[in-house]
């Protein structure tokens, strides 16, 4: 049923229990799973690429990235579960998205759970995922 999970990752507490939740469903259905990580950068923000040179440069992201994917995985026996680990640069949700597309199954992703009206005013990545996703999202918290 489920042969491809995505599990999109900043890192955080939520995104470790979506990841533990995604090796349960993987488990069951001998799926494979991708841990994704987007790494933001303010051209994914603000639309344009900034006039001077940003502070940090690509390989001080890149490295933020791989830290992100650690973090998630630290502890947690993944057993004889498939886990391949990606992480790119840009928009969160659009990244999100673009990789969903890819013929996942299912996304299995965390939230911090900021309720309704904060969720709207601050632009939810898990709303946009959840709102445009071509599969299922399980949401976990």
């Amino acid at each position: 049923m489920f042969k491809r999970i995505l599990v999109p990752t900043d890192g955080s507490e939520s995104s470790r229990r979506a990841l533990k939740s995604a090796l349960e469903i993987a488990k069951k259905f001998n799926s494979e799973i991708e841990l994704f990580h987007v790494t933001p950068t303010p051209e994914a923000y603000y639309g344009y690429h900034m006039g001077f040179t940003s502070i940090i440069d690509q390989e001080q992201i890149d490295k933020s990235g791989e830290l992100a994917l650690e973090i998630t995985l630290k502890g947690i026996d993944i057993g004889n579960v498939h886990l391949t680990k990606k992480h790119i640069s840009g928009h969160a949700a659009s990244g999100i998205l673009d990789e969903v597309r890819r013929e996942f199954d299912l996304v299995v992703m965390g939230t911090v759970g900021h309720g309704a009206l904060t969720g709207a005013l601050i632009g939810s990545v898990t709303q946009r995922v959840m709102a445009q996703s071509p599969c299922p999202v399980l949401i976990v918290k």
